[in-house]
Formats: C-alpha cells, structure tokens, sequence
C-alpha cells in the first residue's frame, strides 16, 4: 500500500478508562475530515479518567496506534490526545483592555484574553483552555468576531477549562514513552460536542453527556457559546461493579453481562433470563434479566441525578431547550436514553459521530464521539490558533521541552 501523506493527516487519541483508541484522519481539499484508520485496545493502566500504572497505559496506547497505523498505511508521530479525570473543573473570568488604534486586531484580542486568564489558581493546577464566550466592545455585547471592529473598550466573557498539572503530566509522559509528540491536550466533553453536536443546538442551549468508562463528562452550551463544565467520578466501570457484586460472578464476566443483557428501565418487558458465571468452580447460574435490569437501573438513576443536581447548580437548566445529548460507550445500554428522560424532564437523544467521513460503519458509535471530536479539533486548529489554543500550545510546548530536558 503507497504511504499516505502525512502533511495532510490528523491523529486522535482517546486515552479513556475502558479503552484507548487512535484514530487517523485525512484532511481532504475542502477541509473536511475523511477517517481513514482506527485501533483501539483494552486501558489497563487509568482508574477514574487517570494514569495510576504508567507502563500498561503505555502497551495500551502502542497497540492502539500501531493498529491505526496499519490500517492507515501510515506512521504517526504526533497526536491530539484527550484528558479526563475528576480533577477537571472550570471557572468563568472577565476581562478588560483599551483598543490601542480604535479598530479590534490580534493583538487587542491577546491582550483582553490575557486579561481575563489573570486569575489566582493552585499551583498544582494549570488552564487547559481558555473558550471566549462572548467580546464587549464599548458596552457592546454579543459579539463574538471582534476583530475589525471600532471602539475604545473591549471586554472579554471566557470560560476557563482548569486541570492537575501531574495529571496532564503523566498521559503526556506516556504518550512520550511511545516515540509520539502531544499537539495538544483536550478535555473529554469538549471534544465530544465537537463531534455530535449540532451548531442549531449549541445556539437554543443543550447538555452534552459523555458516559464513559471511568468518568461522566457534562458540558452546557448556549447562544452558540460553552457555558459549564463538570466531571463526575461515576460512569459504566461502577456499574459493571455492581453487577459482579450482586449477581455474584467475576468482574470480566459482569462486563460482558452488562454489554450484552443490560438495561436501565425495570419497567421494560426483559422476562428472559440470562446464564451467569459463578466464582471458582461453582456452576453457572440462570437469573432473570428483570433483577439484572434493577441493579443497573438503581446506579444509572443515581447518576442522572446527579447530572440533573448538577445541571441546576450551573443556573443552566431552563436554558437548554435543546435538551440532553448523551453519548460515551455506557450510553448504549438499553433503556438509558427513556430512563434519562424520565428524570431531566426534557428530551433526550443518543449522540453519534458524525461530521467526518470514510469508515462510517466502525465509528457510528458514541464510543467513538471523543476520539472523532478529537480530530475535528484537530483539523480546525492545524492553522488557525485561537485563544485557547494558543494558551495550550504554549502550556504543552513548556511541557515538551521539560520532558526532552528530563527524559
């Protein structure tokens, strides 16, 4: 096979609990984003969205990307990588700055968003993004290209994006142990509205949920704009947990039950009963699927709720008339998508991939919405460095020259 290009190739990796997964993109002519390789293999080194065994994390991420790789026809040798972990929180921050020549350019723009990042955080702790909300120019508001404007005063709304330097440290450490360099980190739910949001969406308000294996990453968008974000330590590895507890089997065995059998409303008609391994040499089991389905529906609910206290707490949930996106692996499980409406009081759909092209059957799957997002990213920023952008760069590019000074 004829090496691609690989000038034209933008790479994604999705570092989650459950699984990690590379994905090389193309960028096509008209800039569009065509998926031409894929590889995904079982995380073993991540508990809760973070590194805690540095040499699995590593053989995880390698057969990921060499199976990308191969399938690609290519050789990798940076990616976008994504960050999750409950250590993720943000704060939203102002910013003031006079226009020096009376008409908005770069510079005014830099300026008003270093203006608006002067705030006082731990020093264990470092601004992974910084996404202007909306400019002010001379009391002003809503603009959101201020650049060519008049004025005297320009103002800046942005949402800071904030996370555990070590955190930050340790997946980019491993991706380093595997000969690859870290264009950017990007944190989980900004990379999966990239992916299966609608810009319609974003504009009428709505919640994306990412449900992955470790974490729940939430994320609330409105007038076009990101307006709050939460990671929560609860998403399908607790509710595998739960399984193996209370049906009593081996965990490998509970995973398998929960991909196949699950489903988070008792309510449904799930008579059927399924077989369930016993631990040691005891015989398998015969259980019905409805007691399964109240194990799970029990942990979901729990988790719904408290996405919904949280979505209350951010003075956002009368403003997201476009609902709630769900997405992430766990958010296939049968019955979550009626389970959720039921406790948001709003509709709820299943958030897919989409927006790039090739390979459309393997990644129509909300597993895959992080990884896709990551190579929208990805694209969008190959030239074009916005504030945010500019802010990381400038933060991982410290980070690479430390590593190169210490490994």
């Amino acid at each position: 096979m004829a090496r691609r290009s690989e000038k034209n190739l933008v790479v994604g990796l999705d570092v989650g609990t459950s699984k990690v997964a590379a994905l090389v993109g193309e960028v096509k002519a008209d800039d569009t984003v065509d998926v031409v390789g894929i590889g995904t293999h079982p995380s073993r080194g991540l508990k809760k969205g973070v590194v805690v065994d540095i040499e699995s994390t590593v053989q995880s991420i390698q057969r990921a990307v060499e199976e990308a790789e191969l399938m690609a026809g290519c050789e990798i040798h940076s990616v976008h990588a994504g960050i999750a972990g409950s250590h993720i929180h943000s704060v939203d921050s102002h910013g003031i700055t006079a226009i020096k020549e009376h008409e908005v350019v770069q510079a005014d723009v830099e300026r008003v968003i270093d203006a608006a990042k002067a705030v006082a955080i731990p020093a264990d702790q470092k601004i992974l993004h910084i996404l202007p909300q909306e400019f002010i120019i001379d009391s002003q508001e809503g603009i959101r290209e201020p650049i060519g404007m008049s004025g005297v005063r320009l103002e800046a709304r942005v949402h800071m994006v904030i996370g555990a330097v070590s955190a930050a440290e340790n997946i980019v450490k491993c991706i380093r142990r595997c000969g690859l360099e870290v264009d950017d980190l990007v944190v989980g739910q900004l990379c999966s509205s990239y992916s299966v949001l609608s810009d319609d969406e974003k504009e009428l308000g709505v919640c994306v949920i990412d449900i992955g294996g470790g974490t729940t990453d939430l994320a609330v968008f409105t007038d076009g704009a990101i307006r709050h974000t939460k990671v929560i330590p609860i998403a399908g590895d607790q509710v595998t947990n739960d399984i193996a507890t209370a049906l009593r089997t081996p965990r490998q065995h509970a995973e398998e039950i929960k991909i196949r059998h699950a489903c988070a409303l008792s309510s449904k008609d799930v008579s059927e009963d399924i077989e369930v391994p016993s631990i040691g040499e005891r015989p398998a089991r015969q259980l019905s699927r409805q007691n399964l389905a109240q194990v799970v529906e029990a942990r979901y609910e729990e988790l719904l709720g408290l996405l919904q206290d949280e979505l209350r707490r951010s003075g956002f949930e009368e403003r997201v008339a476009g609902g709630v996106v769900l997405t992430g692996g766990s958010a296939r499980t049968e019955g979550l998508l009626e389970l959720a409406e039921n406790v948001f009081h709003m509709p709820v759909r299943l958030g897919l991939p989409q927006y790039v092209t090739g390979l459309d059957d393997a990644i129509a799957d909300p597993a895959y919405a992080t990884g896709v997002g990551l190579l929208i990213y990805a694209q969008q920023h190959r030239f074009a460095a916005g504030p945010d952008y500019a802010e990381s760069k400038g933060l991982w590019g410290r980070m690479r020259e430390w590593f190169r000074g210490n490994f």
